[in-house]
């Protein structure tokens, strides 16, 4: 794994535009050519850091073309083999390598506010106490190591809390070429250790704000961030519980006592720009490069109508996930379709992306206040408040009208495993690798297409033919993506280790905690 240094990393995130009117004021206050730096500022690389790690994230590879069609939000139009798992593997590439960079940025906000010699100048002006910025980059941190194991398993870790021989990844002077893996176990233990310190460090200054209007996701409000810590944590303990119980509850009874998101005034968001090259990885992928790739899948499209499901009514977020096509019905393309079927769905015959969601300043979700009440809801035995706060956050947050909101709700079923899971299914919508996680963990929802069933029939060229879900790669939903090629070549022998504890580097290769 090819570690670069800071100052070689060109600091995208200083063009980025998080708002159009404050990221005028942001970009007036920065006065440092950031292609030939004297000194690099803590808020300059937090800009860099935060548009890293969510163009990572989401970007068209492995959100788009991986975890949003594994989870069966979208469906491949024209060119259908993705959607029966043939991922090309520069995708795992080209995440590994965004998703280091993102955090060899994190690292380095660490650094310059523990090293005597930097940390007075990295606390300067509107970038806060070192204490805050350190615990804002272990949150960070956390979300992109979570997130890299959800993806791959066992994967080099490097924790500011911990000083375990397996944690060797972002290690340099001299740069560690070769890091070991650590195990998933150990690093989802270290990584709710290392949400549990930040969070109550930014509980201890509340009051004080952090790196300023440089901090696109929450504006530096050390309170929201400390809500972030702890319902982080709530997401990762619920997703081990069943391999370490009692350490999973006491972080959840730890997080809830501390405070998680309470409205959607907390969900951590990390909006694009309308401009320019820094507009959203889905608007990216469809308006700039005037594609018609994806489409709103049938499997959504006729959950969110009632015909396909626990729930019967119809869902107020139909409009704001997809459009209508040029008939001006919702109709979602059928997922899985074999190449030779492509074209059986001309693209005004089917449901496409809605505006909300392939805007180009779309505000990308880490975690939102829906996910939050939906786990306590699950921690609860499927409590019905939560359950019920849970699809009104939802709908609140996607700007269903109260009074359609209050008539859905009126009709929800009550909460149970499925219902619960279900929804929030559905409200995790364009949230790819983490709506795939809970797939994988729960096997909900039951709805999914699975091999061999029927994804459509009909007429075609005046023959009725019936089309089924035939994958080209495995049985099932893959479980994993596999290791980036140059780990094969460069970090070959801790990649064989990996693979001796793990698994086969295969797609159906389960991670630790869905085993």
């Amino acid at each position: 794994m090819k570690i670069s240094k800071l100052y070689k990393i060109v600091l995208l995130g200083l063009i980025l535009v998080a708002g159009s009117s404050c990221s005028k004021d942001l970009f007036e206050e920065i006065n440092t050519d950031p292609n030939h730096p004297s000194s690099v500022s803590t808020p300059y690389i937090l800009v860099s850091a935060e548009k890293k790690l969510v163009d990572a994230l989401r970007s068209e590879e492995i959100g788009l073309r991986g975890a949003q069609l594994y989870a069966q939000y979208f469906s491949q139009h024209i060119y259908t083999d993705q959607s029966r798992y043939v991922i090309n593997t520069s995708y795992a590439d080209n995440y590994w390598s965004g998703m280091y960079k993102a955090l060899n940025n994190l690292d380095e906000i660490i650094k310059l506010n523990t090293d005597e010699k930097t940390k007075a100048l990295a606390a300067a002006g509107t970038a806060g106490r070192n204490a805050n910025q350190i615990a804002i980059a272990r949150v960070l941190k956390a979300f992109a190591f979570h997130s890299l194991s959800d993806v791959f398993g066992d994967i080099p870790y490097q924790s500011y809390g911990s000083d375990d021989p397996d944690f060797q990844a972002l290690q340099q002077n001299p740069d560690n070429l070769t890091p070991a893996y650590a195990t998933q176990e150990k690093i989802y233990k270290d990584i709710l250790q290392e949400l549990r310190q930040a969070g109550d460090t930014l509980i201890k200054y509340r009051s004080e704000a952090t790196f300023g209007q440089a901090d696109v996701i929450y504006r530096g409000d050390n309170a929201k961030w400390a809500k972030f810590a702890n319902s982080l944590r709530l997401r990762l303990a619920n997703r081990i519980a069943n391999k370490e119980a009692q350490f999973a509850r006491d972080h959840i009874e730890d997080a809830l006592a501390k405070g998680v998101f309470s409205s959607n005034a907390d969900n951590a968001v990390f909006r694009y720009s309308e401009t320019s090259p820094n507009e959203a990885p889905l608007f990216r992928a469809t308006v700039t490069a005037n594609r018609k790739d994806f489409a709103v899948s049938h499997v959504v499209v006729e959950a969110l109508q009632g015909k396909r499901g626990p729930f019967t009514a119809q869902d107020p977020r139909l409009p704001k996930y997809a459009k209508t096509n040029a008939a001006g019905a919702y109709v979602g393309h059928p997922y899985g379709l074999p190449l030779d079927a492509a074209n059986v769905f001309p693209v005004t015959a089917i449901s496409l992306p809605g505006d909300i969601i392939n805007a180009a300043d779309y505000a990308e979700v880490l975690q939102e206040y829906a996910e939050v009440e939906f786990l306590i809801a699950e921690y609860k035995s499927w409590d019905q408040s939560a359950y019920e706060n849970g699809v009104r956050a939802s709908l609140e947050k996607w700007g269903v009208a109260d009074e359609d909101a209050n008539s859905y709700l009126d009709q929800l079923p009550a909460a149970s495993k499925e219902t619960v899971l279900t929804q929030k299914y559905l409200a995790l919508f364009n949230q790819g690798i983490e709506a795939w996680s809970e797939i994988r963990r729960t096997g909900y929802p039951l709805f999914l297409v699975k091999k061999d069933d029927i994804v459509w029939s009909g007429i075609v060229e005046g023959q009725t033919r019936t089309y089924r879900f035939s994958p080209e790669v495995g049985d099932a939903i893959p479980s994993r993506f596999v290791y980036p090629l140059k780990e094969q070549s460069v970090n070959r022998e801790n990649y064989r280790r990996a693979l001796a504890g793990q698994g086969d580097d295969v797609l159906w290769t389960k991670v630790w905690w869905n085993k």
